[in-house]
């Protein structure tokens, strides 16, 4: 997903919180809904959310330096994750426990109404904002599964906001529920009750964003076609004997770090070598222009299992 797309879903996802948070504060005061509250202090969060996925992406696409000298595209991930942990502690923290407390001391709401004109808006707001998220989201999911495109998406600005709008569509869902029963059936614990339920609904969703943005973090492998792909490439050099070791990192979104060992012909001149990794080099860079980084090394193939097995050894010890 290009920079530009994923800042077309934040802003969208942005704008509509911001307004929804003011909106749904000034109908918690007026009410005293808990569950109310709970979507605006889960509107806030997701606004400053938004902010610091904005501020990754500046962070991430400044250039290389002497202390970084691979760039800065990782940064998006850190402030992807932080996010979760915002969602965790604060969203989901603060729902608890003002549903908790609005089921041992309950009280009445009053003026239902406001609640559901400001709930009916805000599902309106969120519906457009998860439509462009989800419609990002679907350029590059194409044939695969949900699960499996998030599970292989580099870029955590897309699904991290998909996954925020669509906990924030449920939390709507519950609280128009909670505020229903408590005003038809005059069940005052019905409005805590739904807090809770936007509580574990955002807890969930943190986790399962922490558990994504965790392995970019941690540095993940390239699309497996891309690394087939590459040996294609290097099957149709003549003087390869064997591709040892092909290693493939995001090092961002649009960033990946390819690290080849080939051994080549043992007849061959160090010029013949160079000229031969020289077009390689030109001919995967050509075909994927995320590659930014490209490290080949010439290595005889016993070698380089000598090499792997011992660090294989050290390893177990």
């Amino acid at each position: 997903m290009a920079a530009k797309g994923s800042k077309k879903v934040i802003y969208a996802a942005l704008a509509g919180n911001g307004l929804i948070a003011i909106t749904k504060f000034i109908a918690s005061f007026i009410t005293g809904s808990s569950a109310m509250l709970s979507e605006a202090i889960h509107s806030v969060v997701d606004t400053g959310n938004q902010g610091l996925l904005l501020y990754g992406i500046k962070r991430s696409n400044r250039p290389p330096d002497r202390q970084h000298p691979f760039g800065y595209g990782m940064e998006l991930y850190f402030w992807a994750f932080v996010v979760a942990i915002l969602i965790f502690a604060v969203g989901a923290g603060v729902s608890l426990y003002e549903g908790i407390q609005k089921i041992i001391h309950p009280h009445p709401i009053t003026s239902p109404i406001i609640n559901y004109i400001v709930l009916t808006l805000a599902m309106i707001f969120e519906g457009v904002a998860w439509t462009i998220a989800y419609k990002e989201f679907g350029k590059i999911q194409g044939n695969k599964g949900f699960v499996e495109t998030v599970r292989r998406s580099k870029d955590p600005t897309v699904f991290t906001v998909l996954f925020e709008d669509t906990a924030a569509m449920l939390g709507l869902i519950a609280a128009f529920i909670g505020i229903a029963l408590a005003d038809a059936y005059q069940l005052e614990w019905a409005d805590g009750a739904a807090s809770i339920v936007i509580g574990i609904i955002l807890a969930t969703t943190a986790i399962l964003l922490a558990y994504e943005t965790k392995g970019l973090l941690i540095g993940e492998a390239a699309d497996p076609s891309l690394a087939i792909e590459v040996r294609k490439l290097i099957a149709e050099i003549n003087n390869v004997r064997n591709v040892n070791e092909l290693r493939t990192m995001h090092m961002g979104p649009n960033d990946i770090l390819l690290a080849v060992s080939l051994d080549y012909e043992d007849d061959l001149s160090s010029g013949e070598i160079e000229r031969s990794i020289f077009q390689l080099e030109l001919a995967i860079k050509k075909e994927f222009p995320d590659v930014k980084r490209l490290f080949i090394e010439v290595q005889a193939q016993i070698d380089h299992e000598i090499m792997e097995a011992s660090e294989i050894a050290a390893r177990e010890q």
